[in-house]
């Protein structure tokens, strides 16, 4: 195993879960965080003990060069521009154009590789036109050898049916290929919390208002609507808005009484906890104390062990050409060996 350590950079870095990603493999030193949440930025402090407050977007040129070196750059697009779960504006929409703050930062700093994370819809977002824009500046202006590929959580370790797309590239020809599922059969039951608060079950009146929704679509022939998981099943994507919560709801026979104004079905959202351990978060990793927030930032951020998979693939692909460039006497790289 090579014993190289690589920089990172953290851009639009929420909660911090592509560069947990990057760190549980044990060989990436992160360097430079931005996000401009507030709140996500306190649960940022309070993992990583730094403070990623600021905005790359509104940083000249100067400042963008003065950005500490790095070897790999990690970025999310705001999941809210492409998401099928939201408005489909794109490039129309600013959070769209921050693509291009992530390429201009590629240009001036020529990083040895890229990961870029984003929902599925953009693969056919504008009829695919979004996506071969993206890839044509990654390829054409900076000069990249780029590849992607959808994967799906729940191949992971993850009770979560959430597929994502993955971009990564590299300055260099390399052997990178994404990782395959790894087999580990998981549910519902596997991440579940025992004795919650009874806040996080449905009140017996929303419980009714929930079934009369369902019903209503139901006769239009449509599937919206509450749905419960089995506890030998898997989540669906867990998303912010909407119903993103009421479309995974579940019953939780751990619980023998509930006050009256609860229901009698026993019937629950997942917890906070619940929803980071669905996105592979360890369960000492300090999540938001407020729910409101702590939900969105979850529903908003990547699947740790999906990332951590691609960071061995990409790490095991960067060693290949270092190790070589490093006995031909041309080492022009950032990382060195720890």
């Amino acid at each position: 195993m090579s014993s190289y350590t690589y920089k990172t950079i953290d851009l639009f870095a929420g909660i911090g879960g592509l560069r947990l990603g990057f760190e549980k493999t044990a060989r990436c030193k992160n360097v430079f965080s931005s996000e401009i949440d507030t709140n996500a930025c306190l649960t940022y402090i309070n993992n990583f003990g730094e403070d990623p407050q600021s905005d790359v977007t509104k940083l000249t040129k100067a400042q963008l060069a003065n950005i500490p070196d790095f070897d790999i750059l990690l970025a999310g697009f705001p999941c809210q521009t492409f998401s099928i779960a939201g408005i489909k504006k794109g490039f129309e929409d600013s959070r769209g154009q921050l693509f291009f703050d992530i390429a201009k930062i590629l240009k001036i700093k020529k990083p040895q590789a890229f990961l870029l994370e984003n929902v599925k819809g953009l693969v056919s977002h504008e009829r695919g036109n979004t996506l071969k824009t993206i890839l044509k500046i990654l390829t054409e202006e900076l000069n990249y050898r780029v590849t992607y590929q959808v994967l799906n959580s729940k191949d992971f370790g993850v009770p979560q049916n959430r597929e994502r797309i993955y971009i990564v590239g590299f300055k260099r020809k390399s052997d990178f290929a994404f990782p395959t599922p790894l087999g580990i059969k998981v549910s519902i039951s596997d991440i579940l919390e025992s004795g919650v608060a009874e806040k996080y079950f449905i009140s017996e009146r929303y419980w009714r208002c929930l079934q009369q929704h369902k019903a209503r679509h139901q006769n239009r022939g449509n599937g919206f609507g509450y749905k419960i998981i089995e506890e030998n099943g898997i989540s669906n994507a867990i998303v912010v808005g909407g119903m993103g919560k009421e479309r995974n709801l579940i019953i939780d026979r751990s619980v023998k009484t509930l006050s009256n104004q609860y229901n009698g079905a026993f019937v629950r959202k997942m917890t906070p906890r619940e929803w980071a351990r669905l996105q592979g978060y360890p369960d000492d990793f300090k999540i938001h104390p407020i729910d409101t927030h702590a939900y969105k930032q979850l529903g908003n951020s990547v699947t740790v062990p999906v990332i951590t998979a691609i960071a061995e693939n990409m790490l095991r692909a960067l060693d290949s050409y270092n190790i070589k460039a490093d006995k031909s006497g041309n080492y022009l790289k950032l990382a060195v060996p720890a």
